[in-house]
């Protein structure tokens, strides 16, 4: 179920006087801590400044649940692909990680480590919906989700009733200036048509007999759908074991459980071209 329950926050202090706030956000049974900073401004990091960063949510690093994460110094050339989850009205008129008011109408994000404000283009890979959000929150610590987008976001990407979505996302080059209002919401992009199919990556290797011992490995475990795709466009070939084609979430998460029972940690979601992957 899509909607969420806010437990009351309990804050501790880590570190330079931050502070982590655990706000905890259901998402249908999944759990995810909002991240807070209480700290003051800091010299070069005033809102509206020109360096475009928020003056609150960018530490160096922090630590949720005692993994640490690092706050990239730019977002310049970042994508990624994962599983996106979305957050609503338990939220809606508190603050962000930033310090801006959440607005569950608006276009915006919580993301664990890019800067804040951040925009960026989040693409739904099952239906081809493509929207622009500001990200200017910290979030969701949750397994295999790396963000949260608004209810207005959500929405338009086709994700509410499931509650969940794989997902692409672009960090765009524009830094936004920081101010106070909420941010208006862009309409979102016409839809692209998709041929693609998504694999869940768990190794890559310079030398096939490596790639072929995974694959082995992998198949006596049970997993038929192990395959090996032989990339190319290197200098050497890479020749990368994928499990796929994946349907949805719900076998996404399975998967990456399963792996990490086969001390294999290292997963990467990735697309293939519908020709692809029927190779």
């Amino acid at each position: 179920m899509p909607g969420t329950t806010l437990n009351p926050a309990r804050r501790t202090h880590a570190g330079w006087l931050t502070v982590i706030g655990a706000a905890i956000l259901m998402t249908g049974c999944q759990k995810a801590v909002r991240w807070d900073e209480s700290a003051a401004p800091r010299t070069g990091q005033t809102a509206g400044s020109t360096t475009g960063r928020s003056s609150r949510g960018n530490p160096p690093f922090y630590e949720v649940f005692g993994e640490r994460y690092y706050v990239l110094d730019s977002s310049a050339g970042f994508s990624e692909r994962g599983v996106a989850s979305w957050y609503g009205k338990k939220f809606h008129g508190r603050p962000t990680s930033s310090g801006v008011i959440y607005d569950m109408h608006g276009m915006t994000a919580a993301h664990k480590t890019l800067p804040l404000p951040t925009r960026v283009r989040v693409r739904n890979l099952t239906n081809g919906r493509s929207v622009i959000v500001l990200v200017n929150d910290r979030g969701p610590f949750v397994d295999n989700r790396i963000i949260d987008l608004s209810y207005a976001a959500a929405k338009r990407l086709d994700m509410i009733r499931a509650g969940t979505a794989m997902v692409e996302i672009e960090a765009l080059t524009e830094t936004p200036r920081v101010t106070a209002a909420p941010v208006a919401a862009p309409q979102a992009e016409p839809v692209r048509s998709t041929d693609v199919h998504l694999f869940l990556q768990v190794g890559a290797f310079g030398e096939r007999a490596n790639a072929q011992q995974l694959l082995e490995r992998l198949r006596a475990g049970g997993f038929a759908n192990a395959v090996i795709r032989t990339d190319t466009t290197q200098v050497a070939p890479i020749y990368r074991v994928r499990l796929g084609p994946i349907t949805d979430v719900a076998e996404y998460d399975a998967l990456v459980a399963k792996m990490a029972t086969l001390a294999i940690n290292e997963t990467h979601l990735v697309t293939e071209a519908g020709s692809a992957a029927g190779g």
